[in-house]
């Protein structure tokens, strides 16, 4: 296409924007100074003359003459666009000093142009311009000079001062350089003096020369070494993460009990419990709503185990229903088996197929862990930093704070300790506090409080709520127990717990489930086996002298007795009459015995025969001798009597019959 044009072909193409004669055409050719441009050339041709590129015509113009010779535009000018680019990239590497001069600068030229347009002479505009910004004729055609050849959108670009940047890079040699990054870019952090000193040392050995000023190779270090790599040599990989931002996820679209997250807190107060003589720190497990914020369940243990983590998983269960989604980090409690067991995204331990199911699994919850050492992963950090003050500096529990930190220690550190129940009983009161504070900026709160916000939600959403059998899911068990022989009764903790069911097992061994904070609360008891058996009660004990716990305990026995009773009667329906009755009546009478002898009998002897014989009468004198011969045969003693010879009846001599007795041993 044809780019160069004179001035009476651009009044014949009656383009618009532009004059429509060959003398106003050659005016505005001068008003705009192209002979000047740097795009205006000597016509090659008769009779001399000026050509003037088509760049030099406004857009309308210049697409006019496309038209005109029945041509399509020319292709992009990619030189042109780099050196477009590269003008507005030094525009913006400007201090904000020096783009408020190139914008009066403009406001300078743009009125020589106004002026020039409004029919006034190129110079004549300049000096009118230039009088009145305060400059002098000489600088705003050195001005007009620096926006020719550019497109109107791109002057205040082409105004910038020409300046030539300070270099970052001091003159040193190579090797005395890599020797002093490679020092100062160490896990060990040294400082940028002590590592400049060794290089000077090792250079003069080595001969390196030149060696630039310290404050100069500091500002080349800064300049050449990104503040991610010093940060990543210096400080480790975890700080190197925080130069990247972190990502932000909206919670607007979620709803109450859709997901939570679960996090630990070691409280900085000293806690006197009853099972150590020496003060422990207390742990803070807790579980917050995603959609609201709010702290919906926590417990205090000494450290952060799974038997403590269940628990609080099951005072959230009980009191606001099973969320669709929890989120935690993979901590050993958290990532126990006994909580995400069967979860197939769990970073801990080797997952085999044989695992039970935890208690998160088996509620159906989706388990999401976070990355490891992320808080900013769990919105409940952010709330952790806020009951970090209000819990361990507040006024109760002055003197037993530890201070954040091992050097951060009050000056009354350990001057007591909080009572486990005390700290108990005010942690459960800033917690409170925390839900109900209100003006809270959230985007889902919007100047409400937790409370008021997740009760909103909780009025929209539908969250799934747990039978009573699960129930035993979350509760902690004991070892085998022997129910007490008798009543059946199971003795833990110090306390008892019994149900009529447990007379069935009276003597066995159970096993049971309990919340080890609510130990006066009924414990579910079930056989080895783990089969229910029953919902025992705990039983009190009361006062020696208590009359009316007496009179109550009365009352209740007797109700139990009665409905024993009553169990019996519906069971044994029948009286032992009733039951005779049904037996003989209408039975046919037994048959009558008929004795049967013998056809051979022998008569008795020895000890069995009875003796016929009437007894006779004992003479008197004779009476000592009946005695004592009566004695020798109970004792077996023959020395007792002597009887020469006696015959008759019993007047065997006694020798003879109890001698053997004694050589022999035992008579028959």
């Amino acid at each position: 296409m044809k780019v160069w044009f004179t001035i009476p072909e651009l009044a014949a193409a009656h383009l618009p924007d532009l004059p429509q004669s060959k003398s106003g055409m050659d005016a505005y050719a001068r008003a705009q100074g192209w002979k000047h441009s740097g795009l205006a050339r000597q016509a090659q041709r008769q009779g001399g003359g000026w050509e003037y590129h088509v760049n030099l015509l406004p857009p309308a113009a210049q697409a006019r003459l496309y038209v005109l010779h029945d041509e399509t535009p020319p292709p992009a000018d990619h030189e042109a666009t780099k050196r477009r680019n590269a003008l507005w990239e030094r525009f913006e590497g400007l201090s904000k000093g020096q783009k408020d001069a190139c914008e009066w600068r403009l406001q300078a030229v743009a009125k020589a142009e106004e002026l020039r347009a409004g029919g006034i002479c190129v110079d004549a505009a300049a000096t009118m311009a230039a009088r009145r910004f305060g400059v002098s004729r000489a600088t705003l055609f050195n001005w007009l000079a620096m926006v020719k050849g550019y497109a109107r959108e791109d002057w205040l670009a082409a105004l910038a001062p020409a300046y030539k940047p300070v270099s970052d890079r001091a003159a040193c040699d190579v090797r005395a350089f890599d020797f002093l990054k490679s020092d100062f870019l160490r896990p060990e952090k040294p400082s940028f003096t002590s590592c400049y000193r060794r290089m000077t040392k090792a250079a003069s050995l080595k001969g390196w020369s030149p060696i630039a000023s310290e404050r100069a190779l500091r500002r080349r270090l800064e300049a050449e070494v990104p503040k991610a790599v010093q940060v990543l040599a210096r400080s480790g990989k975890e700080m190197a993460k925080t130069l990247y931002p972190a990502q932000r996820r909206s919670r607007k679209a979620m709803q109450a009990m859709q997901a939570v997250n679960m996090d630990g807190h070691k409280i900085d107060v000293f806690v006197r419990v009853p099972w150590s003589d020496k003060p422990v720190r207390m742990m803070l497990i807790a579980i917050q709503d995603l959609f609201s914020g709010k702290f919906l369940s926590w417990r205090l243990a000494e450290a952060e185990t799974w038997e403590a983590v269940r628990l609080t998983i099951g005072d959230m269960v009980e009191l606001y229903g099973i969320p669709d989604e929890m989120v935690f980090d993979n901590g050993r409690a958290f990532a126990s088996k006994k909580i995400t067991g069967g979860n197939r995204t769990r970073y801990r331990h080797k997952i085999k197929e044989e695992d039970p199911e935890g208690l998160l699994v088996a509620l159906g919850v989706n388990v999401v862990f976070t990355n490891p050492y992320s808080g900013q992963s769990k919105p409940i950090e952010r709330a952790f930093r806020d009951l970090a003050d209000t819990i361990a500096k507040h006024p109760f529990c002055a003197g037993a704070y530890t201070g954040n930190r091992p050097d951060a220690k009050p000056e009354n550190y350990m001057s007591r300790a909080v009572p486990l129940d005390d700290l108990r009983e005010h942690v459960a009161a800033q917690i409170a506090d925390h839900n109900a504070q209100a003006g809270r900026q959230a985007a889902n709160c919007a100047g409400r409080s937790f409370d008021e916000t997740f009760a909103a939600g909780m009025a929209e959403a539908i969250v799934r709520r747990p039978t009573a059998a699960q129930r035993s899911l979350w509760l902690l068990a004991s070892e085998a127990i022997r129910a007490k022989r008798g009543s059946g009764e199971v003795h833990f903790m110090g306390n008892r717990y019994w149900h009529p069911a447990l007379n069935q097992h009276a003597g066995m061994k159970v096993t049971i489930r309990f919340d080890p904070d609510a130990l006066h609360q009924p414990i579910k008891v079930y056989t080895l086996d783990n089969m229910l058996i029953c919902d025992a009660d705990c039983i009190s004990d009361t006062g020696f002298r208590d009359v009316d716990q007496g009179r109550a305990h009365n009352r209740a026995r007797r109700g139990y007795e009665k409905a024993v009773a009553a169990q019996k009667a519906a069971h044994a329906k029948l009286s032992a009459q009733e039951l005779a009755d049904i037996v003989y009546r209408g039975a046919p009478k037994a048959p009558t015995t008929t004795p049967i002898r013998p056809r051979v009998t022998r008569i008795a002897a020895g000890n069995l025969a009875i003796d016929q014989r009437q007894a006779e009468p004992i003479a008197e004198d004779q009476s000592d001798a009946y005695f004592l011969k009566a004695l020798a045969r109970m004792t077996g003693d023959a020395s007792i009597i002597e009887f020469p010879g006696q015959s008759g009846r019993g007047d065997e001599p006694v020798s003879s019959e109890y001698g053997s007795k004694k050589e022999g041993g035992a008579s028959e």
